[in-house]
């Protein structure tokens, strides 16, 4: 089951917002007081209606009165109903609608349960007034919809028992990480309470409780020293008293970072990582399982953002996940409609990447203004070769550097790589890096890495058979250019100092000197030009067909990376 699209209506600053499509990773972003944060928080509400609702309906029917939960996070009509139409006459009521798809199984088990047909999509309206008491209904509209609607409240419990949903607020406090520890704790010790040993003896239920708790405990520790290496422990410890009861949350959360404290003694940054952290290796049982979450990076420091963002990035393996975010690392640069804009009150799904980064205030460099993808290459000689080469091996690729969508980017030299990617990101660029497979090349891509900035997915190196180390240039035939430098330097690159299996540029030098020639690095990177010229001038005869491999694997990968 999953959610693919919410409304809201009239709720605080959201006067009307239809059908935002819900993905794999929707991230709402907009300028400030524009109502990102409304809308997840509308999101809450609507997902806490439904939960309260299969909770709490045998309640509702007997006492006659709401019996829903009050916390900040829920709905108060004198707060959230619009105040401007407060005054109004006639209808004053939040709309929020969610609309549900169910797999083939869900949908057995939905006739089995309601005694209903249904195609697989199952759209719910809730409404709360001024009595602050949500009403829920279906409001599938044609044939059997009154049927339907006649089943609204099994129709709701069905959909509400097979809803997994957490909302993270931007300011998360202690209270904020051990809700969703609590939340998971009371859910997997639940089911002691149906083994009769558990009911029999104490000892018992410390046993069984015991590896529970390590467990948990393991998983907590295990997303924080992603970010904290010197955390060394993380225990969870129950009251005697509690112990007797799988739902009580009378429990700490100790976290051993050097000194071992409890959770509500640690900074913000802690205290958010641990409710985000969580989150990645949470255990759910099928259903929908949604995770909104308010402006993730608050309280992180820009280094661990990175990281959070390729968490959560995990998290939409197997969860949906929607965000709120000023920053620009969130975006998704791949599905562009992923992206909803929230501007002057309007909601809808971005058009293109320009429109993003205009939102968010960005500016890109000139070569990267229009483009939503780059290939990051080491210097500008690997530019001007690849502009030539890589439009007679792809049509694709060819299409996409004419129209700009895909620019080719040089960085002035592997050592420049961490910095420059970092440039790229914020400029809402998907890139590929091709990088030479000699020291510098791969020292630049570990470090990369490690800032989170680079993936052997997203990456290249230049590997020739039977070469340690290789470079561009190694790839590219002598025939293409050997002529061009006997005329130009008077060297001759047929001979043994040339036709080894060192890296281009130590072959080159080694000819150079071996003829009495001078070598530097400002030679170097004059000679390199003069092959890319050649290139560009014979590019279809000037790959050498035993040492390309890396540059066909070049091609496939933007052809994957880049959405036509």
């Amino acid at each position: 089951m999953k959610l693919v699209n919410f409304s809201v209506t009239n709720y605080r600053s959201i006067t009307a917002a239809h059908k935002i499509a819900i993905s794999e990773t929707t991230v709402l972003i907009g300028r400030n007081n524009e109502g990102k944060s409304n809308l997840l928080k509308a999101l809450s509400i609507a997902m806490e209606a439904l939960q309260e609702h299969a909770q709490n309906e045998m309640h509702r029917r007997i006492s006659r009165r709401p019996s829903y939960r009050r916390s900040e996070n829920t709905y108060f009509w004198d707060r959230d109903f619009p105040i401007a139409l407060q005054d109004r006459k006639g209808q004053k009521q939040s709309i929020f609608r969610l609309e549900f798809e169910l797999d083939n199984n869900e949908v057995d088990s939905f006739v089995n349960e309601v005694k209903s047909n249904l195609n697989g999509s199952l759209p719910l309206e809730i409404r709360i007034g001024e009595d602050n008491n949500p009403s829920i209904k279906v409001s599938k509209k044609g044939r059997g919809s009154t049927t339907l609607n006649s089943k609204s409240r099994k129709i709701a419990d069905f959909i509400a028992r097979r809803i997994h949903f957490n909302y993270i607020p931007a300011v998360r406090t202690d209270q904020e990480a051990l809700s969703v520890i609590s939340d998971m704790l009371s859910s997997e010790l639940a089911t002691l309470e149906r083994d009769e040993n558990y009911k029999k003896a104490l000892k018992v239920i410390t046993d069984l409780q015991t590896p529970i708790l390590r467990s948990l405990a393991d998983r907590i520790k295990k997303p924080l020293s992603e970010f904290l290496p010197s955390i060394k422990d993380v225990n969870i410890e129950f009251t005697e008293g509690a112990r007797r009861y799988a739902h009580k949350r009378d429990f700490q959360v100790i976290i051993d970072d050097g000194t071992a404290t409890s959770i509500e003694f640690k900074g913000d940054g802690v205290k958010s990582l641990a409710t985000l952290g969580l989150l990645k290796n949470r255990i759910t049982e099928g259903g929908a399982s949604i995770i909104a979450i308010e402006e993730p990076e608050s309280h992180l420091h820009p280094a661990a953002i990175h990281q959070l963002n390729e968490i959560i990035c995990s998290l939409s393996d197997e969860n949906q996940v929607i965000i709120s975010t000023h920053n620009p690392l969130f975006v998704d640069r791949e599905m562009i409609r992923s992206n909803i804009i929230i501007d002057s009150g309007k909601v809808s799904p971005a058009k293109n990447i320009r429109e993003i980064r205009e939102l968010l205030g960005i500016k890109a460099s000139d070569n990267l203004v229009n483009a939503n993808y780059a290939l990051v290459v080491e210097v500008e000689e690997d530019k001007v070769a690849l502009l030539s080469l890589l439009p007679i091996l792809s049509t694709k690729i060819s299409k996409w550097l004419k129209s700009n969508l895909l620019v080719i980017e040089p960085i002035g030299g592997a050592g420049n790589l961490p910095y420059k990617l970092s440039l790229i990101k914020n400029s809402l660029c998907v890139y590929h890096t091709l990088l030479d497979n000699d020291a510098a090349g791969r020292d630049a891509f570990d470090k990369a890495k490690d800032d989170g900035l680079v993936s052997v997915k997203n990456n290249t190196f230049v590997n020739c058979l039977g070469m340690t180390d290789s470079e561009f240039e190694d790839c590219i035939d002598l025939n293409a250019y050997k002529d061009e430098v006997l005329e130009k330097y008077g060297v001759t690159l047929d001979n043994a100092a040339f036709r080894n299996n060192h890296k281009w540029s130590d072959r080159m030098q080694s000819a150079f000197m071996g003829q009495g020639k001078p070598w530097d690095k400002k030679l170097e990177i004059e000679v390199k030009s003069l092959v890319a010229s050649c290139i560009s001038g014979a590019p279809h005869s000037a790959l050498n067909d035993h040492k390309r491999s890396s540059i066909d694997s070049l091609v496939e990968a933007l052809e994957n990376m880049v959405k036509s």
